[in-house]
């Protein structure tokens, strides 16, 4: 089967929930929104010409991540695989549901800011230290002439420092 990957741009609708699943996985959800925008050249306005929306489902690595750092109203920016979901409700009803289990998730740092928080241990490369992030500064610290690029900086995540209004997405 072929599975295409794409990122959707928009904003989260709902507070994500976590939930353990009977073998004890681990998983992370909520709604988000995507607004496609036009400029009308009558008004000269941006407004809203329709809005796509979708769960998105996070699993493994995403869900302490995204449990920590992503609330409702924040601007992400969403990648990984569509599927449809459907379903009868108690009421025998027929549904279909946009889904999309990501690959990565982050902040849409053009509607935001946001510092790095880095997980697990970091090696400072000058010294060959190793630091626990979230107890300090724990960004390595190089002498002259050395590089960056040989610092264990392990995988990251995301705090939201403040937020612009959401004006696109």
């Amino acid at each position: 089967m072929y599975e295409a990957n794409t990122a959707v741009i928009g904003t989260v609708v709902t507070h994500p929930v976590r939930r353990s699943l009977p073998g004890g996985e681990q998983v992370t959800s909520f709604r988000m929104a995507s607004n496609a925008r036009r400029l009308d050249r009558d008004s000269g306005n941006w407004v809203n010409s329709g809005t796509l929306y979708l769960t998105v489902t996070c699993w493994r690595r995403l869900v302490d991540g995204v449990d920590a750092s992503i609330r409702r109203g924040d601007p992400i920016i969403a990648y990984g695989q569509l599927r449809t979901n459907e379903y009868r409700t108690k009421d025998g009803a027929y549904r279909q549901e946009l889904e999309m289990r990501v690959a990565a998730l982050g902040p849409d740092l053009g509607r935001c800011t946001a510092r790095v928080v880095r997980r697990g241990l970091l090696r400072n490369s000058a010294t060959g230290s190793h630091v626990v992030s979230g107890e300090q500064d724990a960004r390595p610290q190089v002498q002259s002439g050395e590089s960056l690029a040989t610092a264990d900086t392990g995988s990251a995540t995301v705090e939201p420092v403040s937020a612009a209004p959401a004006d696109a997405g």
